[in-house]
């Protein structure tokens, strides 16, 4: 295989590996809000996804330094991605219902 096709298919399944990753982190705060036992979800969900991860490294950088630097370069970058996507969509996220959103100012009262 063409070494640069190599290299272009290693640093997309970092992108894949770094979208799962934390794609799967967005998931799992999101859901444990609500959840019932949100420690053993927490817990769960952070053993599966850096397993996926590590093993994802493993059988990319297949014992050559160059392809996990690479392989970690777009897992970053997948990091920056989901993190202005989240923050772009923010505003259309609800918010809990315990929180008012005409909350009256509060007013600066006098010490005595």
């Amino acid at each position: 295989m063409n070494e640069t096709l190599t290299l272009i298919l290693v640093w997309l399944s970092g992108v894949v590996l770094g979208a799962l990753f934390f794609g799967g982190l967005w998931w799992t705060v999101n859901r444990g809000v609500s959840s019932k036992r949100p420690a053993l979800l927490f817990l769960g969900s952070q053993l599966l996804r850096t397993g996926v991860a590590l093993a994802g490294f493993y059988v990319v950088s297949d014992g050559h330094w160059e392809r996990l630097l690479l392989c970690l370069l777009g897992f970053v970058m997948a990091r920056w991605v989901v993190t202005f996507r989240l923050r772009s969509g923010q505003a259309r996220l609800p918010r809990p219902s315990g929180e008012s959103q005409n909350r009256p100012a509060q007013e600066n009262q006098p010490c005595n």
